[in-house]
């Protein structure tokens, strides 16, 4: 299984901190962003990942990650996104990398809390499909919240009232 973390976006809503950098970049506690969302795919043992970003501080990804050898990688994969063309662009830009294998994607803005590796694990004995991994939280208006069919995903709605 492959990785691939999106980290593009203009981050409106962090302005006046992204008028300079990517909201990807930016400190959460004692890290950049973009680190969780890596050592999430790696705990996961994900070790094939590509970072899908754009804007103008796309070359800074490349200086702070390098090669991802701090992440215990041989590699690190980049592509860059123009423009804003949402998840789906985003993810038409790495049908290349991944192949004919499944992939794990995870946004760069999420900072998931334990470990995924079950399930990927699952999602890897599943033999296809896809397998979305969802949170209960206090404020959803701030989130995409999903419309259920029982255990099954119909739709996201974003941001809701």
């Amino acid at each position: 299984m492959k990785g691939v973390v999106l980290a593009g976006g203009s981050g409106s809503r962090l302005r006046p901190l992204t008028a300079v950098t990517n909201k990807h970049l930016l400190p959460v506690f004692n890290r950049p962003m973009i680190f969780y969302p890596i050592q999430t795919l790696v705990n996961a043992g994900i070790n094939d990942i590509m970072i899908v970003t754009g804007g103008n501080s796309a070359g800074d990804f490349l200086k702070l990650l390098g090669n991802g050898k701090a992440f215990g990688l041989k590699h690190l994969n980049y592509t860059y996104q123009e423009g804003e063309g949402g998840i789906a662009a985003a993810l038409a830009l790495v049908e290349h990398f991944a192949g004919d294998e499944p992939i794990c994607v995870v946004l760069g803005d999420n900072i998931i809390e334990g470990s995924i590796r079950t399930a990927a694990d699952s999602y890897r004995a599943q033999g296809g499909g896809a397998k979305i991994l969802l949170k209960k939280v206090s404020d959803p208006q701030r989130f995409g919240v999903p419309e259920l069919d029982g255990r099954r995903v119909l739709r996201i709605e974003e941001k809701p009232l």
